[in-house]
């Protein structure tokens, strides 16, 4: 069995972070392991507490996994509020020579509120991003890391082939935010390619980039194209909406488990 590590914080609740990450993978058909950054306290209506590991357990952690159960694929989430556990995360990975690495750079809320500080937006670039086959930032972040301000399709063209060109990795620049709804656009090496998801009329969406990452890892860890994993992470991810699962009091979870026959663990 092909193996994935998240390296990302707790969901109380259940519906992103790590939780969404391992029931991804496995519904994927890949061994999921996690290393936690920090523990949430929070459900469907907000975040209402965070308590950070410290560096030298996040690095006990990563350590653990890869001298044992070594992954085949990893994806970061929630990595840290700070500098240091991104730099914890930059070392370990380097040192053991991670492969097939997606970034889910989580900097900054669908409402525009930024997550983690400048300081640590500046280590993230300046340490982690370049050592990634994949980032996946939304329009707030993407808008962040190639300095430009994105209201049209070719503005995301635009910025996505700056961020590709400064830190040497693809990028999937995922649309919503009012702009191009369900429609992806991957850069690479290959140039520009779109990827056309139907709209879903579900308002329980927590956890969607956590989830359209980890399956984007997951089937790098298969040995499944570039291409080919961010196509089937998203067929996966329109699955999981579509169930149309309504769960919580605020924006709930997605139903992760919806096709347990298996047709995405192939």
């Amino acid at each position: 069995m092909k193996t994935a590590l998240t390296i990302a914080g707790s969901d109380s609740s259940g519906g992103a972070g790590i939780q969404a990450d391992i029931k991804t993978m496995t519904a994927n058909g890949v061994y999921a392991m996690s290393a936690i950054t920090a523990l949430t306290a929070q459900n469907t209506t907000g975040v209402y507490g965070i308590l950070e590991v410290t560096p030298e357990f996040l690095a006990n952690q990563l350590d653990c996994i890869f001298t044992d159960i070594r992954p085949d694929a990893v994806k970061t989430g929630m990595v840290s509020a700070s500098s240091a556990l991104i730099e914890v995360i930059a070392q370990k990975l380097t040192q053991y020579k991670a492969k097939n690495l997606v970034i889910d750079p989580v900097m900054v809320a669908t409402s525009g509120a930024k997550l983690i500080s400048d300081e640590a937006i500046e280590t993230l670039k300046g340490k982690l991003l370049g050592l990634a086959t994949l980032i996946t930032p939304n329009i707030p972040e993407a808008q962040v890391l190639s300095g430009m301000d994105i209201r049209t399709a070719e503005d995301m063209e635009r910025a996505a082939k700056a961020i590709y060109e400064a830190y040497g990795c693809a990028v999937l620049c995922k649309g919503g935010h009012q702009l191009n709804d369900a429609n992806d656009l991957l850069y690479s090496k290959e140039g520009a390619r779109w990827y056309h998801g139907r709209r879903i009329a579900n308002p329980n969406t927590h956890g969607t980039g956590c989830t359209l990452s980890s399956a984007i890892a997951s089937n790098l860890a298969k040995g499944y194209s570039l291409d080919e994993a961010v196509e089937r992470a998203k067929a996966y991810i329109s699955g999981a909406l579509a169930a149309m699962l309504d769960l919580g009091k605020g924006s709930g979870p997605m139903n992760h488990m919806f096709d347990l026959k298996g047709t995405f663990a192939e």
